[in-house]
C-alpha cells in the first residue's frame, strides 16, 4: 500500500469514527436529533441526580427503558417509558432516539417503534432531548426553548417533587400514580392515586375503581385524616393548586435542599415516603401509609368506627346498631350499622321542634378521621354550623375543621377510624331519647351517676378552698391577681399574681395545654438567672439559658417588670405561641407565673439567632449559600403558616434577623411573638393607634399610618431576605456615593443586570446565580411601597422554588430615616438598638 492510500485509509477511518460517535451519546444531559442512545449507555443529569438508560429486573427476562436516582443504593427507578411493551433482554440493539416527525422514540434491534412520546412538533423546529435534574426527562425545542413532551406528565409509581397529581376539568386529562404489577414487573397494577374532584382535595387510592384508603381533605397545611402525621413533620411540602380558567386542580410537592425525598405507590397498595440525606448508605423510610386492615376504606361499613387498638375492630356509634346481628357476630363488618331511634324531625314530618325541650341533639365524639362526602359551607363559628345541620333534617352529622370550616353530613357516614390521641371532632345528631337514655339504661342508673358527680363535685369544691386557703397564708404578702380569658387577648391585671396560674385550667371548650413551671425549678435551671448563662437581651426583658434536671436544654425570656408592654408580650407569647405548631415556629415549652416574675419557657435553640452569624465577619463563612437558602424557604413556610394555615391568622409584626433563630442543624425557627396580632380572612386590613416594630423592618403604611396586614409581613421577610443575600445590615448601610440604602442599592444593581454584585463575598465559593438572581427579583418584588404589588407568602415560596415569572420590581422610595427625621418619638428612644430591640410608637 503507497503513501496516498494508507492516508486516504485513515482518513475514511476517522471520518467513521467521528460518524460512529455523532449517533451515540454516554455521559451526557441531552440527545440531539442527530444521535442515539443504546443499550449500555445512559443520560445522566447536569447536577449527576438522575439517569436514564435501559434496565432489566431481577429475575426478568424483559427490558426497559427508565429514569433512577444516580449511584444511591439500592437502584430506584422513578420512571419507565415502555411499561406496556417490554423489550426482550436478548435485544441489544434497542435504541432511543428523535424520529423525523420530531418525536422521542424507542426502537427495538429490528427499528419497529415499541414506544413513543406521541405528540405533534411542527416540522420546522429543531429538538432535543434532556434529562433534568428534578428528574423531568423533556422534549423540547432547543432554540426557542418551547416544551412538547414531559415525562412528568406521565407519572408511574413515584411522586418526585415538581410533578403534579390532579386532573384538568376541561380536557378530562387526569395525573395519577399506577403501581407497578409486581416488584419485578414495571406493567400497571391493579393501585392508583389521584386526588378528589370534590373540594377541598383528599387524596385516593384505588384497587382499579374501588376506593381503597383516602387521606381526608387537605386543610391548606395537612390531611385531616392523617393526624398522626404532625403538621410541622410533614417533609413533604405539599403545595395545592388550582385555575379556574385553565380548569386544572392538582398537589405538587417542592424540593428540600437537605435531602432527596419521594412517595412511592407499592404493588401491594401501600404507600411510603423515602429519603435520602447525603452520605446515608442507603434509601431511609421515613412514612409508611396504608398497613393496618383500618386503613382500608370502609372497613366497618357505614356509621361504624375502626379502631386498631381495640377488639373488636369495629363498633357502632352510639344510638346505632349492627344491620346484621348474625354477620356481625361473625367478623363481618362490612354492612355496617343503623340507627336504633329515628330522629325527631322525621316523625314530625320534618319539624325540628317536636315538643317543648325535646328535639333532636348532638353527640360529640373526639379523636375522630371524619367521614367521607362531606359537604364544605364556609361558615364562621362552629355555632353557625350546628344551626345549619339542625335546621336541616337530613343533616346526619357536623364538623367545624379549622381551614375547612363548616362539614356537614346527610345519610350514611363512612369510612371513620377512632385515633384516641388526636384526629377530629365530630357532633353525631341523635334523638332526644339516645341523649337522655341511650339504649335500655335504667333512671336508677342515671341517679347513680348523678350522684356520684355531684359527690365528686362537693369533694372538689372543698379540696379547691382548702388549697386556696394555704395559698392565702403563705403569699400575703404578695399583691393583686392575674387572670386568662381566651379571645382576642388575655386580661392581665397591671398588678402581678397571687400564686402560680395553671394556663391548663382555661375554659374547657378552648384550652390551652401550656404547662405552668415552678418558678424554683427555672431558677435552678438558670443558676439564678447567673449572668454567664444570659443569651442576650430584647426589648421586654433578658433571655437565659437553662437546663432541667433531666437534662434539657432550655431558654427563658425574663419579662421586666418596668414596662406594661412586657405584660401585652406575655399574653401574646402565652395565647398565641401555645397554639401554633410549626417546623419553622420556635415551640413554647411553659410558663412561670409567680410573685413578680413572668417567665416563658421555649426550647433551647444551640445555634442562637441569625444575625450572631450574618453580621459577624468572624462567623458569616459558616453561613454558606445552601444554608441561607434553607433558612430563606424555612422562613417563608413559617410565615405561610402563620398567615393562612394556622387556626388564628397572625401577623407578626416584628419580623428580623435577629428573630430568626437557628436549630443544631442551622435551621430556621421564627421566635419573638410579642407584637403578634390575630386577623380574619377577609380582613385586608387593620389600624392600630400604638405602631410596635423595629427600624429597618417596617412597611411604609404601618410606620406612617398605623396600618397593618400580611403584606407588612411580606415587606419584612423582604427586607430580612436581601439582608441574608448581601450579609449587611438594612439600618446600618449606606451607600455613600449616591446616598442609597440597602434596599434602593440593591434595585440599584439589580436593574443594572449587576445583581451578583450585591452578594455577601464569602459566598463566592458556595452560590448558585440563578438562585441569588432569583432571590434578590423576590425580595425586590416584597419590599415595594404599596401593599397591593407585594406578593402573598404562597406566591414568594412558588417563586422561590420554581421558574414562576416575579413581577418586575419598582424602586424602593421608602427610607425610615426620613421618618425619623419628622420629630418622631421612635427617634427620641435613645435605648432602641436597631436588630436587638423592638421600639413602640405613640402615634401612626
Amino acid at each position: 500500500m503507497g503513501f496516498r492510500q494508507a492516508w486516504n485509509f485513515f482518513l475514511i477511518s476517522l471520518l467513521s469514527d467521528c460518524i460512529i460517535q455523532s449517533y451515540s451519546c454516554n455521559a451526557s444531559d441531552t440527545i440531539l436529533q442527530s444521535q442515539k442512545l443504546f443499550v449500555g449507555e445512559t443520560l445522566t443529569s447536569a447536577g449527576q441526580v438522575f439517569e436514564l438508560g435501559f434496565f432489566t429486573p431481577a429475575n426478568s427476562s424483559k427490558r426497559y427503558l427508565g429514569i433512577w436516582f444516580n449511584n444511591i443504593p439500592p437502584l430506584k427507578v422513578v420512571w419507565v417509558a415502555n411499561r406496556e411493551s417490554p423489550l426482550k433482554v436478548s435485544d441489544s440493539a434497542a435504541s432511543l432516539s428523535i424520529s423525523k416527525n420530531g418525536n422521542l422514540v424507542l426502537l427495538d434491534g429490528v427499528q419497529n417503534v415499541i414506544w413513543s412520546s406521541n405528540v405533534s412538533v411542527p416540522t420546522n423546529n429543531t429538538v432535543e432531548v434532556v434529562l433534568l435534574d428534578s428528574g423531568n426527562l423533556v422534549l423540547k425545542d432547543n432554540i426557542s426553548g418551547q416544551c412538547f413532551f414531559e415525562s412528568f406528565d406521565y407519572p408511574c409509581d413515584t411522586f418526585l417533587p415538581g410533578m403534579k397529581i390532579g386532573f384538568n376539568r376541561i380536557t378530562g386529562e387526569r395525573w395519577l400514580l399506577s403501581s407497578w404489577h409486581k416488584e419485578n414487573d414495571p406493567s400497571p397494577g391493579n393501585f392508583s392515586i389521584g386526588i378528589s374532584e370534590q373540594l377541598p382535595p383528599q387524596f385516593f387510592i384505588w384497587n382499579k375503581s374501588t376506593p381503597y384508603y383516602r387521606t381526608g381533605e387537605w386543610n391548606g397545611l395537612k390531611f385531616i385524616g392523617l393526624p398522626y402525621i404532625d403538621s410541622a413533620a410533614y417533609i413533604v411540602q405539599f403545595v395545592f393548586q388550582q385555575d379556574f380558567q385553565q380548569g386544572t386542580a392538582y398537589f405538587t410537592f417542592l424540593p428540600n435542599t437537605s435531602f432527596l425525598i419521594f412517595v412511592e405507590l407499592q404493588s401491594t397498595g401501600s404507600v411510603q415516603v423515602v429519603q435520602w440525606t447525603d452520605g446515608a448508605p442507603a434509601w431511609e423510610v421515613y412514612a409508611k401509609m396504608v398497613h393496618a386492615p383500618c386503613d382500608i376504606y370502609n372497613s366497618c361499613g357505614p356509621s361504624a368506627i375502626c379502631s386498631k387498638n381495640k377488639f373488636p375492630t369495629c363498633s357502632c356509634l352510639r344510638g346505632f346498631v349492627p344491620r346484621s346481628s348474625d354477620e356481625w357476630s361473625r367478623g363481618n363488618w362490612t354492612g355496617g350499622c343503623v340507627r336504633r331511634t329515628k330522629l325527631l324531625c322525621q316523625l314530625k314530618g320534618n319539624s325540628t321542634s317536636p315538643g317543648v325541650g325535646q328535639q333532636d341533639g348532638f353527640l360529640k365524639f373526639s379523636g375522630l378521621k371524619l367521614p367521607d362526602l362531606a359537604a364544605i359551607f364556609r361558615l364562621d363559628s362552629a355555632s353557625e354550623c350546628e344551626r345549619l345541620c339542625l335546621n336541616n333534617c337530613s343533616c346526619t352529622a357536623y364538623a367545624y375543621v379549622a381551614g375547612i370550616r363548616c362539614m356537614v353530613w346527610s345519610g350514611d357516614l363512612l369510612d371513620m377510624q377512632d385515633y384516641s390521641y388526636s384526629g377530629e371532632d365530630l357532633f353525631l345528631r341523635l334523638a332526644y331519647s339516645e341523649l337522655v337514655f341511650p339504649g335500655t339504661r335504667k333512671v336508677k342508673r342515671a341517679l347513680i351517676i348523678c350522684s356520684a358527680v355531684f359527690s365528686s363535685l362537693f369533694l372538689g369544691i372543698a379540696l379547691y378552698c382548702l388549697l386556696k386557703n394555704k395559698a392565702y397564708q403563705t403569699g400575703q404578702k404578695r399583691k393583686g391577681t392575674i387572670s386568662f380569658r381566651i379571645g382576642d387577648s388575655c386580661n392581665i391585671s397591671k398588678e402581678y399574681a397571687l400564686e402560680s396560674v395553671w394556663v391548663g385550667n382555661l375554659k374547657k371548650e378552648d384550652p390551652i395545654e401550656l404547662p405552668l413551671i415552678e418558678f424554683e425549678l427555672i431558677a435552678a435551671a438558670t443558676n439564678n438567672f447567673k449572668v454567664d448563662n444570659k443569651l442576650g437581651e430584647g426589648g421586654f426583658g433578658p433571655v437565659f439559658k437553662g437546663k432541667l434536671k433531666g437534662g434539657q436544654e432550655i431558654a427563658v425570656k425574663r419579662l421586666s417588670n418596668r414596662t406594661g408592654q412586657g405584660i401585652e408580650e406575655f399574653k401574646n407569647e402565652v395565647v398565641l405561641i401555645s397554639k401554633l405548631q410549626h417546623r419553622n415556629l420556635v415551640r413554647l415549652l411553659g410558663c412561670c407565673i409567680e410573685g413578680e416574675e413572668l417567665l416563658i419557657i421555649y426550647e433551647y435553640m444551640p445555634n442562637r439567632s441569625l444575625d450572631k452569624f450574618l453580621f459577624d465577619t468572624s462567623q458569616k463563612e459558616l453561613l454558606d449559600w445552601p444554608k441561607r437558602f434553607n433558612i430563606i424557604q424555612g422562613v417563608a413556610r413559617g410565615l405561610l403558616y402563620l398567615h393562612r394555615d394556622s387556626c388564628l391568622n397572625i401577623i407578626h409584626r416584628d419580623l428580623k434577623v435577629s428573630n430568626i433563630l437557628l436549630d443544631e442543624e442551622m435551621n430556621p425557627k421564627i421566635s419573638d411573638f410579642g407584637l403578634a396580632r390575630t386577623f380574619q380572612k377577609q380582613q385586608q386590613l387593620v389600624h392600630t393607634h400604638r405602631v410596635a416594630g423595629t427600624y429597618g423592618y417596617m412597611s411604609p403604611e404601618y410606620a406612617l399610618r398605623g396600618v397593618f396586614s400580611e403584606k407588612s409581613d411580606v415587606f419584612s421577610f423582604g427586607v430580612l431576605l436581601l439582608e441574608i443575600i448581601s450579609g449587611k445590615k438594612n439600618s446600618s448601610f449606606h451607600y455613600v456615593e449616591e446616598n442609597l440604602n440597602l434596599l434602593n442599592y440593591a434595585w440599584k444593581l439589580w436593574s443594572e443586570e449587576r445583581g451578583l454584585d450585591f452578594m455577601d463575598g464569602t459566598l463566592i465559593n458556595s452560590f448558585s446565580p440563578e438562585e441569588i438572581t432569583r432571590c434578590l427579583h423576590v425580595g425586590l418584588v416584597c419590599v415595594q411601597e404599596c401593599p397591593r404589588h407585594r406578593p402573598t407568602m404562597a406566591a414568594i415560596i412558588l417563586m422561590l422554588n420554581s421558574e414562576m415569572k416575579c413581577a418586575t420590581p419598582k424602586q424602593p422610595t421608602f427610607k425610615f430615616e426620613t421618618y425619623l427625621d419628622l420629630g418622631g418619638s421612635a427617634k427620641d428612644n435613645d435605648k432602641c438598638s436597631v436588630n436587638e430591640f423592638s421600639a413602640s410608637l405613640s402615634q401612626g
